[in-house]
């Protein structure tokens, strides 16, 4: 499956994205549609061919708790309804608390870190393989940033992933921006990461702009790539021809303009690493 170049969807830039060209596919965020009619744009966008994934931030799959069927079930009724041939979500907890606890439950509202070790990937399988029962098309998962790592973490990141899809099949949206950010602000080495996780479960890339602030790096999705975040794109790039590759933005929205340059940057790289790299043995 070749998504190609895309961009996110965001209904402050619908008509940006609409006026773009040379983009195959777009991704909105899924709890931001509804799951029975579509936004204007998205169907313009689906009537000139253009794919449309939706990308899960609720589920919550890293959590003690199994999936919420409900929640479930709505991410299928938005696969059914876009006709995609995929749909994500994050390696990542967002609530905890609730009845089997002593505690009310509580959203986090933020994506918050699994921790990388043994009994906690018992449980995120588990929970991946009732989200893979649910839904009508594959799914993949992405990596999250991270300010600090959990005590006793007993896989890298890229042990982690490898051991994930090993079990599950489940496909991996790798963000090559966090793999950056989790070098900056917990000291682990994209290309360690790169070189353990399988990169032929590939489903697709994000890239996506941050800042860094008294050495601790903010991935804000507001701001232009970095030079070090296309850095860890081409490292990808090397290894493997990632089948699509996609800019997201969040907040302070630029011209159109400003984006089909990013857009431009992101080709030129991966275009140059390509060449770069070394001819696949025979």
């Amino acid at each position: 499956m070749r998504l190609g170049i895309g961009i996110g969807w965001r209904p402050e830039i619908a008509a940006e994205v609409e006026a773009l060209t040379g983009i195959d596919w777009v991704e909105a965020v899924a709890e931001n549609l509804c799951a029975d009619h579509l936004p204007d744009s998205l169907v313009r966008l689906r009537e000139r061919g253009v794919t449309v994934v939706p990308h899960g931030v609720s589920l919550g799959l890293g959590g003690a708790d199994r999936p919420d069927p409900g929640r479930l079930a709505g991410l299928a009724a938005r696969a059914e309804l876009l006709g995609t041939p995929l749909v994500t979500e994050h390696i990542a907890f967002v609530r905890a608390g609730g009845p089997l606890t002593a505690s009310p439950r509580l959203e986090a509202g933020h994506l918050l870190p699994v921790p990388r070790t043994w009994d906690a990937l018992d449980v995120l399988c588990e929970n991946v393989r009732i989200a893979q029962d649910a839904l009508p098309v594959p799914l993949a998962l992405e990596n999250i940033a991270a300010l600090v790592s959990w005590p006793g973490e007993e896989l890298t990141e890229g042990q982690f992933l490898a051991e994930l899809v090993e079990r599950t099949g489940v496909r991996l949206l790798i963000d090559v921006a966090n793999l950056h950010t989790n070098h900056v602000n917990r000291g682990e080495d994209p290309v360690k990461a790169l070189d353990e996780l399988p990169v032929e479960a590939i489903a697709y890339v994000h890239v996506a702009g941050g800042v860094e602030k008294d050495g601790v790096w903010h991935d804000t999705h507001a701001h232009p790539v970095t030079a070090p975040v296309l850095d860890v794109l081409a490292e990808l790039r090397s290894r493997v021809d990632p089948p699509g590759v996609l800019l997201e933005r969040d907040d302070a929205f630029p011209p159109g303009a400003e984006l089909a340059a990013e857009l431009a940057t992101i080709r030129g790289t991966l275009r140059a690493a390509a060449a770069a790299a070394p001819a696949p043995r025979t």
